[in-house]
């Protein structure tokens, strides 16, 4: 297993990461434990969960197994995330003060532990200003709660503008950032990645395999059935099947993926996997799997590097559209490139 920095801190984190979402709800109880035994003995040490994964439910299992493996936690990253409601009532949501006191100590009593390694704010809030959740951050720092916070699903905009009110009101500024990044989802390369490069924040990129779309298990025109997240519902979410189905550059990626995944006697899990943590900025790539099956295939990753030939074929099939103005001919990126090719 190779390890990186945490972004710009000083931990040191698992290029794959361990996402909990399934604790307590596609994972009892049994293989969620041994899901976390296997992820350690392969040398991971970076762990994912949330509040509101599960109703909590997802915490307290990491914390009921941190309690049975003594000693485990000092060679763990452990990180949780705080912003969506726990309870009802209008302050019982969003990135306030209030809110996040409580559910940082919500958090640690489910988890059982007396500090958080990486805290992460959910989502953005935009009735709650930004001043008021980095000094909550930052005092959660000086009292030992938390070591370090990050970001998750903010845009390009609201993460510069989150640094740079760190930096100037003198905070401890965030290191990471948890955006949805896969060879079908690539949008956040217009914006979002620059600000984290400019920034030194390092992507924990969540849903690395499209919601299973990138491991080869659908098949195009034929209604998915069985027990795979869009075999019980179709429908599902940003991975909705007639919606991919119909994009013909979602056949033309998966095409891709399987034939270097031939090649290379890989998975076609490890291949996309293996993509997206060689892409710039990522610093740990999270793992969201449902069985121990699925978590040894994906781990498998870790022992897969593509070559840059590999690396340009998989990026040029999969390149996100891009609007002609700003970035494309006689917008700013045509002007980078006519400066930086000498006109």
């Amino acid at each position: 297993m190779e390890y990186r920095k945490l972004g710009n801190s000083g931990a040191v984190v698992s290029a794959y990461c361990l996402g909990t979402m399934t604790f307590g709800a596609e994972s009892d109880e049994a293989t969620a434990f041994q899901l976390m035994d296997d992820y350690v003995a392969a040398g991971g040490n970076f762990i994912d969960t949330a509040n509101v994964y599960s109703a909590g439910v997802s915490e307290e299992i990491v914390g009921r197994w941190l309690k049975s493996r003594p000693g485990v936690l000092r060679d763990l990253v452990l990180t949780t995330k705080g912003r969506f409601p726990m309870g009802q009532g209008p302050n019982h949501l969003g990135l306030s003060r209030k809110n996040l006191r409580e559910a940082l100590d919500a958090s640690l009593k489910r988890l059982g532990v007396d500090h958080i390694d990486l805290y992460q704010m959910h989502a953005w809030d935009a009735l709650t200003p930004i001043e008021e959740t980095l000094r909550f951050l930052d005092d959660a720092i000086g009292n030992g709660k938390i070591a370090y916070y990050g970001f998750s699903n903010f845009l390009g905009w609201q993460l510069t503008k989150a640094v740079w009110t760190a930096k100037a009101k003198g905070f401890a500024p965030p290191v990471t950032l948890q955006p949805q990044y896969n060879l079908l989802v690539r949008d956040i390369e217009h914006e979002i990645v620059p600000a984290a490069l400019d920034a030194d924040i390092g992507l924990m990129p969540w849903s690395p395999l499209g919601g299973g779309w990138l491991s080869g298990k659908y098949k195009r025109d034929q209604m998915p059935t069985g027990a795979t997240r869009l075999g019980e519902d179709p429908k599902r979410g940003m991975e909705a099947f007639d919606k991919r189905n119909a994009q013909p550059i979602t056949w033309a990626v998966i095409g891709a993926v399987e034939d270097i995944a031939k090649d290379r006697s890989a998975s076609m899990a490890q291949v996309a996997l293996a993509w997206l943590s060689q892409q710039p900025a990522v610093t740990s790539v999270i793992l969201g799997a449902r069985t121990t099956d699925q978590l040894k295939d994906n781990l498998g990753a870790a022992d897969l590097v593509l070559s840059a030939e590999e690396i340009a074929t998989l990026s040029d099939v999969s390149k996100p559209e891009m609007s002609d103005y700003p970035y494309g001919a006689g917008g700013i990126g045509q002007r980078n490139r006519n400066i930086e090719g000498g006109r």
